[in-house]
């Protein structure tokens, strides 16, 4: 929607070259599947094709021979010096390396604050002890010679069962996690999982060496210990949704290369007839809620832009956070019920651009909807503003024709009984005087007089960051009453103005909310935004019993696993 310095848009808005769009047949996947790869179907698939063979073996025979013998062969090649190397190497599995491992990987996903991977660690570990220590019992209670053959001697601590799952299944499991929450993906990530293959088979080979464990025990741990967090990071972590990454940036900002990339292109030419140029992220700064994007397509004579914001899960959670926050602090603003689904969001943009343009609104022309993921991932394109500048850009001359122009803006929007919601200097831009409003998501029909207040006084404040705030004052009595000005001032304050228009004032080291003020006839009084109703008095509650609930599920997983401090 936005132009960007040293780029080169045509002067004026091309034609865009019609390509051919195709239905996309039932059973067909959809651009962007969800999918838990290759390898992990051949981990579950060996999973599976392992508990078979064990209940086969154990229900038929009652016992696993090749067990007995292979302890039997170690016994026989035992030699001094490598009993000693079998020793320090069993301490792989001991419980403090688990324990260090383990609280290492907690601590640096609180510091990067990568949240959702630590829950997912947490609750995958979870999971395979209970499992490991599942299958143990069942395996004890099944197979009749659970104890090493006479004259093999234990030089380890010997756990009571020759299949004790859990060393071998933590180890795999705390490595999995570590590779799937630090490692970005990649070489590295490639890499590591030899070194962890490594690592688990050396401790494997340990443990039979010494006869705490049997080959078959230390195969079944292991694709436990691999197969569940495995599936677990690609299902509710997939990478090209969640992926690692140590560079600063905002998680709403999602990777638009490698498959995503690939997928956008498709999803555009396939859904939309158009025929891609080029992607690229754009306008990230004033962007917190989507990934924008710029989409170069063919013209019949040039090459052209489009807009896109891609929306997906981690939005949509977002948005239910930002709205149970803003209740919790101040009740229900107005229209902040929050979307169910990724599909509900995106259509409210669609609805929102549809509105200003049916209005009349100098705001982007909308193109389509695109699906990648079937209710989870879409794309919503729009006109590109060629040309246009960011109001807050020192480039751009906020002259008594801009100031003219923003404030025929907001008087628009009352006539059309419609507000913006969200009027800071990243949603306006400017191109030769005109004042362009984009990012409308939050538009609301019918509105309140003071939610319509609001909108007028950030308009104010937006234009006296580059302007004398009495000519700005001047110009908008041109437009408004002194009434609905003061009005306006008495309904915005702190949490009413964006952050982003907080920000700039701060910067300034202005304060140009009582600047205003000072030039009305006389201080309006404030305007209360405190929402009280016993719906937000027992969410509170809620919230605050859930908080607790949750630190105590936490602090018990955490002994569970050994992690205690």
């Amino acid at each position: 929607m936005i132009g960007e310095p040293g780029s080169s848009p045509p002067a004026a808005p091309a034609r865009i070259l019609p390509g051919r769009r195709r239905w996309r047949p039932s059973g067909e996947p959809p651009p962007l599947p969800r999918r838990i790869g290759v390898s992990g179907l051949y981990w579950v698939g060996l999973g599976g094709l392992a508990v078979c063979a064990w209940l086969v073996v154990t229900l038929v025979r009652g016992d696993v021979v090749v067990d007995q013998k292979a302890l039997e062969w170690v016994a026989g090649v035992r030699s001094a010096g490598v009993t000693d190397l079998m020793l320090a190497l069993h301490g792989l599995g001991s419980r403090w390396v688990i324990v260090v491992l383990d609280w290492a990987a907690v601590l640096v996903l609180l510091g990067v604050r990568r949240f959702r991977h630590l829950f997912v660690f947490l609750g995958a570990m979870l999971v395979v002890q209970g499992v490991a220590d599942g299958v143990s019992s069942g395996i004890a209670e099944v197979v009749e010679h659970n104890q090493p053959p006479a004259g093999v001697a234990v030089l380890a601590h010997f756990e009571g069962s020759l299949y004790p799952m859990l060393p071998v299944a933590t180890l795999a499991a705390s490595l999995v996690c570590v590779l799937y929450t630090l490692v970005p993906q990649g070489r590295l990530r490639q890499a590591g999982k030899w070194v962890a293959f490594g690592i688990v088979a050396l401790l494997a080979v340990a443990r039979i060496y010494l006869a705490v464990d049997t080959p078959t025990g230390v195969v079944i741990a292991a694709i436990i210990g691999v197969t569940i967090p495995l599936v677990a990071f690609r299902l509710l972590t997939p990478a090209e949704v969640f992926p690692v990454a140590y560079r600063r940036g905002r998680g709403a900002h999602l990777d638009v290369g490698g498959a995503r990339g690939a997928a956008i292109r498709r999803a555009l030419e396939d859904q939309l007839g158009l025929v891609v140029v080029d992607v690229r992220p754009v306008g990230l700064a004033g962007s917190a809620g989507s990934t924008p994007l710029r989409v170069t397509v063919k013209g019949e004579h040039r090459d052209t832009y489009l807009f896109a914001k891609l929306y997906a899960k981690n939005h949509l959670r977002a948005d239910r956070w930002y709205k149970l926050g803003r209740t919790l602090l101040y009740g229900r603003l107005e229209d902040e019920e929050p979307f169910r689904t990724v599909r509900r969001l995106v259509q409210q943009e669609d609805y929102a651009l549809a509105l200003m343009q049916r209005a009349g609104l100098p705001s982007p022309r909308p193109f389509g909807v695109v699906e990648l993921t079937p209710g989870r991932e879409y794309i919503v394109v729009t006109e590109f503003f060629d040309r246009a500048r960011e109001i807050g850009d020192p480039e751009v001359e906020v002259d008594d024709q801009v100031i003219d122009n923003g404030l025929r803006v907001i008087r628009a929007l009352w006539d059309a009984s419609l507000a913006h919601r969200d009027i800071k200097p990243a949603n306006l831009m400017v191109r030769d005087a005109e004042v362009l409003v984009i990012d409308v998501f939050f538009a609301e029909v019918c509105p309140s007089p003071w939610r319509q207040a609001v909108d007028l006084a950030n308009m104010l404040l937006v234009l006296g960051l580059r302007n004398d705030p009495k000519r700005v004052y001047e110009r908008a009595l041109v437009f408004f009453t002194v009434d609905e000005i003061s009005e306006a001032f008495a309904a915005t304050r702190g949490l009413t103005m964006p952050s982003q228009l907080r920000r700039m004032m701060r910067a300034q080291g202005r304060d140009l909310h009582a600047d205003f003020i000072r030039l009305l006839p006389e201080p309006p009084r404030p305007i209360s935004i405190q929402r009280w109703s016993t719906r937000r008095i027992l969410l509170t509650i809620s919230v605050l019993f859930g908080a607790v609930l949750v630190f105590a599920m936490v602090v018990s997983s955490l002994q569970g696993l050994g992690l205690q401090p």
